[in-house]
């Protein structure tokens, strides 16, 4: 006597256990709210992210009023973090300056994953000669660094917040690709997929409804510690004349605007703005590390 398996028609969905799923990410979540890394990594870049929100609503100044009768005075009560050149209060521009290095950052990552995430589906699923066609691609922009290739677009294109996004939106996609391309191989040969090919399902359903959801891990691996380098870079850039302008009260561009004073004794005016980056940075790399810990057990 042979056993019969029920015929799946094509376009209808093997039944999911869906309580399975919801149990698997309440343990994720726990998991996350357990790890120290994680928490105190989302405690800083919550500050900042406040910083951005309400900047301008808790800022003690205004951080583009100059003052000449206050120009390169030292941390005080009045002014916490000092003034710069033109007299302008340091720590208001410090927490105003939070919010376009992140939203700029964030926006530019943003593109960066959702760019490589379809590119390496498209390269792990269909394999072949569209993989061996975009690998080529890829491997060519694993030879330029990150900064190197925004310098040159933003030369030719001229330095704007959109130009940036754009840039560095590109410049991470065939990183991300990459990594997703490498999960999306395994998954292929999963039991699940040769199912939905055997119902008739289409690629693009196959890949984004049946494959992406279970390459989502390191996709938000990806996309946080890519993150961390899109706020270096921005702030990089600013530094160097070609991210955000003035006289927006950016980090990277205090910095620029400020550091030749460190020779004359006043360190503050760079100080305060490079500490700012380099909390933000180590925030948002406690986050990835949290995420990556709890979803590689």
């Amino acid at each position: 006597m042979t056993a019969t398996t029920p015929s799946v028609e094509p376009g209808n969905a093997l039944p999911v256990d869906t309580s399975e799923l919801r149990r698997a990410r309440r343990e994720t979540f726990r998991a996350l709210l357990r790890s120290k890394t994680f928490l105190v990594g989302v405690m800083v870049v919550g500050f900042w992210v406040v910083c951005a929100v309400l900047g301008r609503l808790i800022a003690p100044d205004d951080p583009l009023q100059t003052d000449s009768a206050l120009t390169l005075q030292s941390p005080s009560g009045e002014h916490w973090f000092g003034t710069d050149n033109l007299g302008r209060d340091i720590f208001s521009r410090v927490l105003v300056g939070s919010r376009d290095i992140i939203t700029v950052a964030l926006l530019a990552t943003i593109l960066g994953t959702v760019a490589g995430t379809g590119l390496g589906l498209l390269m792990g699923y269909f394999r072949g000669l569209v993989d061996e066609a975009i690998s080529r691609i890829v491997e060519a922009f694993f030879a330029l660094p990150v900064v190197i290739v925004a310098l040159l677009a933003l030369t030719a294109l001229g330095p704007s917040n959109y130009t940036v996004i754009v840039v560095i939106g590109l410049v991470f996609t065939p990183l991300i690709a990459r990594t997703v391309r490498s999960a999306v191989l395994s998954e292929r040969e999963l039991e699940y997929v040769s199912a939905a090919q055997l119902r008739g399902e289409r690629a693009p359903y196959i890949m984004f409804v049946e494959i992406l959801p279970n390459v989502l891990p390191p996709v938000i691996v990806e996309f946080t510690v890519r993150l961390g380098y899109a706020i270096f870079t921005v702030a990089t850039l600013s530094f160097l004349g070609f991210g955000i302008q003035p006289p927006t009260p950016d980090w990277g561009l205090q910095i620029a605007e400020s550091y030749g004073l460190i020779g004359g004794g006043f360190w503050w005016t760079a100080l305060f703005p490079a500490v700012a980056i380099a909390t933000l940075v180590v925030g948002v790399n406690l986050i990835a590390d949290g995420i990556q810990s709890v979803l590689e057990r």
